[in-house]
This record gives structure tokens, C-alpha cells and sequence, in this order.
């Protein structure tokens, strides 16, 4: 059975850093891309950073310079740097994990809270 385990988020101020980190396990499929999301308390959820099996990635401009999206050799752990962080960065971020090639799959972790506030 695959499981998707979120760690980190949490409280912070206005500045200060925060790491996301996301195993997927319970499969011997690798993903060709893993991601983080996030939902700020009624907007639409948005992609925030991906990561591909080959290290190509990808950031919503909003973070560009301030988060950093890393894959470990296993390539089944996504971990998501979150530095200098506002209170717009203030949200659920959720881990999706997807492979294209057959067989297709689709995961996402449970989310997690990010609060940014002084």
C-alpha cells in the first residue's frame, strides 16, 4: 500500500525559515515528477515548486529566489527550503507525487499547515 509522509511545517515569523520534506513509499515505481503545492484559507491551490527524476525544476514565480526543491538518490523523498518567508506564504502545502508512463499514478500527502506571523 503507498503511503505519503508529510514532515515539517508549523509556526513561524515573518522571515524566518521552515523545511517540507515528503517520502513516498510502499511502491517500486519511481515518479517522474514530485512537487509541493499549497492552498492559502480560500484560494485556489497552486503548484509552488517540481522536481523531475532527471533534477530539472520548476518555481511559482512568487518563491523564485526564496525556496529551494531538492530529491533525494532514491529519488522518492522531496524536501521543499522555504526561506525568507512572508505571510503570503501562509497556507496548506500538500506533496503530490505523478507518474506519466504506465502505469500512470497520481499521489498526494495529507498536507500540511505553513503559518507565517509575528
Amino acid at each position: 500500500q503507498v503511503e505519503v509522509v508529510e514532515f515539517g511545517g508549523g509556526l513561524v515569523q515573518p522571515g524566518g525559515s521552515l523545511r517540507l520534506s515528503c517520502t513516498v513509499s510502499g511502491t517500486i515505481f519511481t515518479f517522474d515528477t514530485m512537487a509541493w503545492y499549497r492552498q492559502p484559507s480560500g484560494k485556489q491551490r497552486e503548484l509552488v515548486a517540481s522536481i523531475t527524476t532527471g533534477g530539472q525544476t520548476e518555481y511559482a514565480d512568487s518563491v523564485k529566489g526564496r525556496f529551494t526543491i531538492s530529491r533525494d538518490s532514491t529519488k522518492s523523498t522531496v524536501t521543499l527550503q522555504m526561506n525568507s518567508l512572508t505571510p503570503d506564504d501562509t497556507a496548506v502545502y500538500s506533496c503530490n507525487a505523478r507518474r506519466d508512463s504506465w502505469p500512470s499514478l497520481n499521489y498526494w500527502g495529507p498536507g500540511n499547515q505553513v503559518t507565517v506571523s509575528s
